[in-house]
């Protein structure tokens, strides 16, 4: 089943004073130690801010030292999800930025709760993650959806069964105030923060619910708290079926392109592939079949990076010639999956039980259906539209979900924030970082006219470029700059 969409829970807790229950927690030391992510340790949370006597967790946290004699402070990062490990993160961006911002700062990473090393949540074994992975994603029979609800179910009582402790636990809110704990345990006064794609929710309620503990905060590919979960896989929707134009009519732009002659064309073929995937799957040298969610999943994949696209291309010429394996290792990127029913992390159960439980719950069946049936009707790739209604069927059913309807963000914070907004991203429209921009009344949009899911880091020097100075030296880009792509 493919589902894409982000979880924007954006709830503010009360801020602790130095006389809390939580001052143990704000007091504490973090005990660093060499490991393969550079340094690491554990900060110790509550399980529940609202009830300390149900025990504490820990969050495992990393640190890539700076490599220069005026250091600044800390930097913590996040790679989005929700349910992707950071832990590698810091490692990486302390690589990937600019050597003189390396010198002067710390960068954090750290798996959030439920997630990864953090008292990670299950909610599905490998076996199940693998079979509802693969199992139709576009029912369009009684049959077909009584046996996807059925499997959408069954996810939120895996949840329940395997985790009982923490499955309730891991919203956005309670990482919202793990990240201040964290920024106490640093000694650093303010949080700096760059995070991306879901990333930008849980900066964005700490915006909201410690707008004086606030320092230089990045939001790369933002997305607008005002939307539910229905509503943002609708945009992600638009944003997937333009991407795929994008990336027909740039292969259309080369003197030979091996998926079509003409948009309509390329477009096709690939309707066909998955209309033909739904009842005959093709084989792949892994033994596993490529069903039409995976197929599907490949594509999605794919079209989140453009240096991605030469893959895409690859593996539908060997789809089209009657071997799905390329577009199932797309399929596996995607879901941090290493093998026909290996993962490298908890990343699919982590992603329901965070999104499911930020959100109000989503339509049951005949909703579910009728969006799936009404997105369909416009867009160039049915079954991927369609694809994205039935991804919520999980959240329909959940146990529990945040009582909060989602609402614009609001702060008194007086820092400058950055948000930044790639024109024709796929999974965070463009849309959303403007209206984040709008409602954030000290932040400033950076604007990449380009493809892909956020910018920073992606090979725009212009982008760049800005990010580092205010990550460096505080200074904001002018107002309403935008860079080429």
């Amino acid at each position: 089943m493919s589902a894409i969409a982000l979880g924007s829970s954006l709830i503010p807790f009360a801020s602790s004073s130095a006389t809390s229950p939580l001052t143990p927690y704000l007091d504490q030391n973090l005990q660093w130690s060499a490991c393969a992510y550079g340094q690491c340790a554990s900060l110790r949370v509550p399980l529940d801010y609202t009830n300390l006597e149900l025990g504490d967790i820990s969050i495992a946290v990393s640190r890539t030292v700076h490599t220069g004699a005026n250091f600044q402070g800390s930097i913590v990062v996040n790679p989005g999800g929700p349910g992707s490990p950071g832990l590698d993160f810091a490692k990486y961006v302390a690589k990937e930025i600019a050597p003189t911002v390396a010198k002067e700062f710390d960068f954090i990473g750290f798996d959030p709760r439920g997630v990864g090393k953090s008292a990670p949540v299950t909610c599905m074994t490998s076996q199940q993650t693998t079979q509802w992975l693969s199992m139709d994603s576009t029912p369009d029979t009684p049959a077909e959806t009584a046996a996807v609800m059925k499997a959408a179910g069954k996810i939120g009582e895996g949840c329940l069964k395997y985790s009982p402790r923490i499955a309730p636990k891991v919203g956005t809110p309670f990482a919202t105030q793990d990240l201040d704990l964290l920024r106490s345990a640093l000694r650093e006064e303010k949080l700096n923060w760059l995070g991306f794609s879901y990333g930008t929710s849980l900066g964005t309620s700490y915006i909201q619910s410690f707008p004086n503990r606030v320092g230089r905060f990045v939001l790369d590919g933002a997305v607008d708290p005002t939307l539910n979960s229905m509503q943002l896989s609708l945009g992600q929707s638009k944003g997937f079926q333009r991407a795929f134009q994008n990336y027909a009519q740039q292969c259309l732009s080369k003197a030979s392109c091996p998926i079509g002659t003409t948009q309509v064309g390329a477009t096709s073929r690939v309707n066909t592939l998955l209309q033909r995937l739904d009842t005959r799957p093709l084989p792949t040298k892994f033994g596993s079949p490529l069903t039409q969610s995976l197929g599907t999943s490949a594509i999605f994949t794919a079209l989140y990076a453009t240096d991605m696209w030469e893959l895409l291309t690859e593996a539908l010429i060997s789809a089209y010639r009657g071997d799905g394996t390329g577009l199932l290792e797309l399929s596996w990127m995607g879901s941090d999956q290493s093998g026909p029913t290996t993962f490298g992390s908890n990343m699919q159960s982590a992603y329901y039980a965070i999104n499911c439980w930020d959100s109000p719950a989503t339509p049951g069946v005949v909703g579910l259906a009728s969006a799936a049936k009404q997105w369909a009707k416009t867009a160039p790739i049915p079954e991927m539209a369609k694809s994205m209604s039935w991804g919520n069927a999980p959240c329909s059913l959940w146990f529990a979900h945040d009582t909060h309807a989602p609402a614009a963000a609001s702060s008194t914070t007086t820092a400058p924030i950055l948000i930044i907004g790639t024109l024709f991203d796929p999974a965070t429209p463009y849309a959303w970082a403007q209206a984040l921009h709008r409602q954030l009344t000290t932040s400033t949009l950076l604007t990449y006219r380009g493809n892909g899911h956020t910018a920073f880091g992606g090979g725009s020097r212009c982008i760049d470029i800005s990010v580092n100075d205010y990550l460096l030296n505080g200074r904001m880009p002018s107002a309403d700059k935008v860079c080429p792509a």
